[in-house]
Parts: C-alpha cells; structure tokens; sequence
C-alpha cells in the first residue's frame, strides 16, 4: 500500500466534528467485513459508507460490465482442498469463498493458484495498474483488498506470501508481496473503516479528486455540490435590496465557491416517463417489454428499462406480471383520476436504509429547525414568482413587483410558522392577481376561455386553473418520487404539517418549483396554443381537462421538466428533473447535518 496519506475519514479539512444531532443511532451491521469493502474504503471513505453502512449503491458501465465478469467467474467456480489435505496437488480454484475469525472478514476470492507449499489470491479488476515512472504496481485500495485477502488465507491454514491483480484493460498481472509492512498498513486502514461504520457520521467528500466522474455514486454522493454548499451563506439581516444570496450564478459573490464546479452528473436522465390516458387500457409485460392494450389489442410496446416511470390516469389495469416486473426494477407507477388527481405510488421496496428517515422525523419535532428550513422555503417561492412577473408579464406591475421582493425578505425573518403562511398567502395574492397578464392569447374568440382572475381548486372552475391543478398534481407525483428514491418519507414534512394522505415533505420541496415549472409550461401552453378552449369540459361548476387536451399539456410538463437551467449555486446547466434530485438530496444534507442551511433554488 502507498504511504501516501488517505482522506480523513470523518471531517472536512478544518471542519469540528458536527453537533451530536448529526451522529445517528448506533448501526447494526454484519460481524464480518468483506474484503471488497476494504477496498471502498481505502479508495474512498465516503463511498464505504454509503455502500457498507447505508445500503447505498447504483449501478455505472464500470460497475455492470465488473458484474458480468465476476458472475462469469462464478459459473467456473472449483472446490479448494482443505490447506491440511493439498499436500503438492496443484490449485487452481476459483470464486472462492472463505472467512477469518481473527480478523472478522470475509472474501470472495476470483481465483486461488499454487499448490499445497504456498497459494495466491487472484483479482480481477476492470481498469489498468498505477504507472510510477514506469515501473506499473497495484493501486492502493487494490493492495489492501488483496492483503486482507491473504490474511482469510493465512487463517484457514494456508501458506501465503504474495497476492496477484489482474488488471483487465491492460490484461496485466501485478504481484503484491504480504509484507509486514502492507499488513500493518491494511490492518491499520481495516480498523479506521470499523470506526467510521461505528461512528454513523458520514466522512467529507473527497476534494477535487479525478475518481469522483467515475463514480457510479457520484449523482448521489454530490461532492463538489456539497463543498459548495457548505461555503454557502445566507443573506445579512440588512439586504439592502438583495434579493437572496444571489439571484444568478453570473452575480454569485467570488468567495462563495472556492473552485469551479464540475458537473459530475448527467444533464438528463436517459429514461423517461411514460403515461397511460385512456379507457380500459390494460398494461401487461412479456419478457422485459410493456404492452399497452386496449380490448386485446396492442396499441404500444416500451422496455422497462427505458423507462423512468408509468403515470396510469382513470380506468387503466395492470397485471401482475406488469407489476412485479416494475417493482423489480425500481421503476414507480403513479395512479391518477380521470381528472388529474393523483391517488397514489405502487412501487417496489425503494430504499432499504432508515438513517436518513430516523432524522427526519426528529428534525420534524424541532421547531427552530423547521423554521429555517420553512423560511428559505417560502423567500425561494417569492422570489421565483417575482422572477416569472418580470419575465413574462406585458407590463410587470412596479407594486406586486416591489411587494414580492418585500415579502422575500420578510419571509427570511419570519419567528414562527403562521408567520410564513400569512406571508406566502399575501405573496400569492399580488402575484396571481397578475397571472393573467401572462398570457398573451391572440385569438379573440379564445380570449374569454382564459381569462384568469384568481385562484380556485377543488375543482377549478376556469381552464387556467384546470391546468394550475393538474400540473401541481404531476410536480406532486415526481417530488414524491424522488423522495422515496433519496431515502425520505414524503408525509413528514417541515413547513406542511403532517395531515393524512398528504405528501407534506413533497408539497416543502414542490413550492419553489411551482412558478419555475408548472406556471412557466401553463403559460407556454396557452400562449404558444398547445391547448385550445376545445381541450375542456365543464361539469356543473368544475372544468377539466379533455383526455385529448390531458396529453398536450402533459407534453408540455415535459417538455418544460427537460428544459435546461443553470444552478445559480453551482454555475452548471442541468434539467429541472435533475434539479429536484439534487435539492432533495441538498435537503437529505441539511437534515443529517451535513450541511448548515438549505440553498433554495432561484432563477434570475
């Protein structure tokens, strides 16, 4: 193992150890340490502890393509003689699967070669050895885990010196000599890693470092974005005018972030979601393939695996299978009405660790905390529906304009909850008394089917709030989403107070998104005539959305939840379906005391 020093593992460099609310409760794990987890751990701390104490882990190339060739190896494995028994019989065994009481270990071996004198472990890895003035050697993490490899070895009877990686991109063998020297060093690193489990307070992201793009955690580990936002700082008392901390990434203060952010996460996703509208459609599956029907008959085919959601609306059915299958793949389906109301998830089990929900709902007794988190909440709001005025208003009223930016500001200094309410209340009120100067209907006989005068739900009565209701409905359906993807129960919240049936947490994080997302693709809708006065019926005293008119809004909802923006805290452009991920995930942070404070979201 190289002497060079590894990351500390528990705190950012000239950061004290946080507050006890940060260290969780005391964390059941299995007595025996896999080898490979020794190797997370040298390679980095934090990735340990995600993959070994949360139960953390996604899938990147690297990481299916390392599956597929271990798997391999597993389909040939060999019996291995006891040590007592090889006598001079040659060895060659592979996906060996030994423990060590001394050590509390456990490895799963690719190959063991030798013979009854001295064996080798042999590891498979996916990348090339270190090159170090052209001498080529194991990598640090790689030595330690075939160390501790050779110890399971030593401890089951057998006589062994030295180690073999394999480095599969260069189809190279490089010898590891068990030394004294590696022993101490990974016996050393073995107890730091059992410290950093015990402990339950997860170690700082590492600092610029070249392994993070390669990281098949790295969307969820977020370490640049974590080191940004831990340099965040809220707004002074006395603004004087500021709106926030910064209103674009362009007027950010130049020590807000020491270094330049890399975007380490895809822009957008690959998969998208898919909707289901219509009467007595029933969703099947064969192989790994859905099919719609529709009376028998076969109206379209999706993979599963191209697919990051099904949104199923009224009277459609899904078979067992169909179920099963989306389960297995973590893949979510989302029950609407008819109407647009959404009912609920059916999903598989999501999740499996409880750390991050345990502190959620201890932070949901503390008051002070639910304030400062309630607070940048509802100034993000503000903000962003003054924002949408000015942008998109034909003449933006100075009064709303200049009372927003009041209420912004109010709102961060806010002493209580009601507070906030009133203050959003009053918010909404001169900004949707304004909603109607958005938009900009050319056709004189559409005109009066959007004029837009206030706010109503439950049900709408106009068209604009149909589709107001019917967007908040699907935002709603994705926070939820994404809560259950992070780790969170959507029904704990920190502003929205706990009632049945509502996905309070959901509704926190869905606020500051309404204007940026729902109200932007409602105006574009009606401005650009994605939807006509045609795409509505009225029944009794509630308008809704024709299934025809469903469609052309939900193309809109997409097409404005796949609009690139810059993140005005981390200067890079990504969509906004990836923009509720990573301020879900900066929450996640704030919750666990990563972080100090929330950055809301605020376009300029």
């Amino acid at each position: 193992m190289s002497a060079e020093a590894l990351p500390s593992p528990l705190v950012f460099p000239n950061r004290p150890i946080p507050a006890k609310a940060t260290l969780r409760r005391p964390v059941s794990l299995p007595d025996y340490l896999p080898a490979r987890m020794l190797n997370e751990f040298v390679y980095c701390p934090r990735l340990f502890f995600y993959e070994w104490v949360e139960g953390v882990f996604a899938h990147s190339a690297d990481t299916v393509e390392g599956a597929l060739r271990h798997e391999k190896l597993g389909e040939k494995a060999d019996a291995m003689p006891a040590a007592d028994e090889a006598g001079t019989e040659r060895i060659h065994s592979r996906s060996v699967t030994l423990t060590s009481d001394a050590h509390h270990l456990i490895a799963s071996i690719d190959l063991v070669e030798g013979d009854g004198q001295s064996v080798a472990p042999v590891d498979y890895k996916h990348g090339a050895p270190r090159d170090r003035d052209g001498a080529l050697e194991a990598w640090p993490a790689d030595r330690a885990q075939v160390c501790v490899q050779a110890l399971v070895l030593r401890d089951n009877g057998y006589h062994c010196d030295e180690a073999v990686v394999y480095y599969n991109a260069t189809k190279q063998r490089v010898r590891v000599p068990i030394d004294e020297a590696l022993v101490s060093e990974a016996l050393d690193a073995l107890g730091r890693a059992r410290a950093v489990a015990a402990a339950g307070l997860i170690p700082a992201p590492l600092s610029d470092s070249p392994k993070c793009p390669r990281c098949s955690l790295v969307s969820i580990c977020l370490p640049d974005e974590t080191r940004a936002a831990l340099a965040w700082r809220e707004p002074e008392a006395d603004t004087g005018g500021q709106l926030g901390l910064f209103e674009s990434a362009a007027s950010a203060p130049a020590d807000a972030v020491e270094d330049e952010i890399r975007r380490l996460v895809p822009a957008r996703d690959d998969l998208r979601p898919l909707y289901v509208t219509g009467y007595n459609f029933l969703i099947g599956k064969s192989n790994d393939v859905l099919q719609v029907r529709e009376k028998r008959e076969l109206v379209q085919e999706v993979r599963i695996r191209e697919i990051s959601q099904v949104s199923v609306f009224g009277n459609v059915s899904l078979t067992a299978g169909a179920i099963q299958a989306l389960c297995d793949a973590e893949r979510p389906v989302a029950h609407f009405s008819f109407g647009g109301w959404f009912h609920g998830l059916t999903q598989g089990l999501g999740l499996k660790n409880v750390f991050l929900r345990q502190e959620q709902f201890r932070r949901a007794d503390d008051e002070a905390f639910c304030l400062r988190v309630a607070r940048e909440i509802v100034a993000s709001k503000i903000r962003n529906q003054r924002t949408l005025l000015q942008r998109n208003h034909v003449e933006p009223p100075a009064r709303a304009v200049d009372a927003l930016k009041r209420l912004a500001r109010q709102a961060l200094d806010a002493g209580q909850l009601d507070t906030l309410l009133g203050l959003e209340g009053t918010a909404a009120h001169y900004y949707f008394a304004n909603l109607a100067g958005m938009l900009k209907v050319d056709d004189e006989a559409d005109r009066p089917q959007f004029d837009f005068t206030r706010r109503n739900r439950r049900p709408p009565r106009d068209p604009v709030n149909a589709l107001l209701s019917f967007g908040y409905s699907m935002l709603a359906r994705d926070l939820t989403i994404t809560c259950h993807a992070i780790g969170f129960d959507p029904f704990m919240g920190f502003y929205h107070q706990p009632r049945f049936g509502r996905p309070a947490l959901a509704l926190d994080l869905m606020e500051g998104f309404r204007p940026l997302i729902v109200d932007s693709a409602v105006i574009t809708a009606v401005n650009t005539r994605m939807v006509t006065p045609d795409d509505f019926i009225q029944v009794g005293p509630s308008v809704a959305l024709t299934p025809k008119g469903r469609k052309r809004f939900i193309t809109a909802y997409e097409q404005r939840m796949d609009a690139l923006v810059t993140h005005p805290l981390f200067g890079y452009r990504v969509n906004y379906r990836r923009v509720l991920e990573i301020q879900a995930r900066l929450l996640a942070r704030v919750v666990t005391g990563e972080l100090p404070s929330y950055p809301g979201f605020e376009t300029r």
